[in-house]
């Protein structure tokens, strides 16, 4: 009797857990899944977006990706903004996390600075970002009487830089919590018994925190490529794309092709090479990433 009762139970407590759910794969699914689908259709079509009929075209879409000169630019560009952003964000926002954890004076005042940027739109952030390169900055520059080149927008030369600086300067705070997070749940016995072992403080943060901490480095590494592999918002309201095309991005391309080239169809296909990519990308670096955290 109390084996069904028990039973019966949990059949409840399965079709609560469904019910709330349920809102939240519905929205997944109209959000991301039904648009992902409609999109892997469209890549096979030569469809303008607009008209009813869509023109079967094979695979002629995914075969001018790979002789077309602008798509592959926009994806050197996002390889090289990704790997900047992945390197100087996990490396600052750790910096940042054992500084905080190491119980300076008004701690929570510098961990709420850090991380408000993150809360603001990207939009925003590179408007400001924008004003501060080309008036703000400038003008400083005059009152002190230096020749320092803060116009990091206006050359193709040194774009990268002004987004990477305007991207790090929104996104460290946030992963600096994570990682703050990380360094906190360490427990104290194991640095005690390093000291006891005549470790130094380097070989303390190489043995015990790093290691301690790769569930954290994990999450931030793979959070921190894909996020940047989407990139879109900032180069909108900072660069534009330019100065020429030096700032296009694959998702920024894809816009381009589909909605102001009027190329559905193309622009579709484009789509689906960037998901597959980032798919790619985070199985292989949650895979190697996790290998390490079992080692360890």
């Amino acid at each position: 009797m109390k084996k069904k009762n028990r039973n019966s139970m949990e059949k409840n407590m399965e079709k609560q857990y469904l019910v709330l759910v349920l809102p939240g794969l519905i929205i997944f699914t109209i959000g991301l899944i039904i648009p992902l689908l409609l999109a892997f259709r469209y890549s096979f079509t030569s469809w303008d977006g607009l008209s009813a009929e869509k023109p079967f075209a094979g695979l002629q879409n995914y075969i001018n990706l790979f002789r077309d000169s602008d798509f592959r630019n926009a994806w050197w560009f996002t390889f090289k903004f990704t790997i900047g952003n992945t390197i100087i964000q996990n490396v600052l926002a750790l910096v940042f996390a054992v500084a905080l954890d190491s119980g300076i004076k008004a701690q929570k005042l510098y961990r709420t600075a850090l991380f408000v940027p993150c809360l603001i739109s990207a939009v925003i952030v590179g408007f400001v970002w924008l004003k501060l390169f080309s008036n703000v900055l400038p003008a400083i520059n005059d009152l002190l009487g230096t020749n320092i080149n803060f116009l990091l927008f206006g050359e193709s030369k040194t774009v990268l830089s002004g987004l990477l600086i305007a991207n790090n300067w929104q996104w460290i705070g946030y992963w600096m919590l994570i990682y703050l997070a990380g360094l906190q749940s360490i427990p104290a016995e194991l640095y005690e018994a390093a000291k006891v072992d005549g470790a130094n403080a380097w070989t303390r943060f190489f043995n015990v925190t790093i290691p301690m901490l790769a569930p954290a480095i994990t999450i931030c590494v793979v959070g921190i490529t894909t996020g940047s592999l989407k990139v879109y918002d900032l180069l909108v309201s900072s660069t534009g794309g330019g100065p020429g095309r030096s700032s296009v991005s694959v998702i920024y391309q894809t816009y381009a092709t589909a909605i102001s080239g009027r190329q559905y169809g193309y622009g579709s296909a484009m789509s689906v090479s960037l998901v597959v990519v980032l798919l790619l990308v985070a199985l292989i670096q949650v895979k190697g990433l996790k290998s390490r955290e079992v080692q360890q």
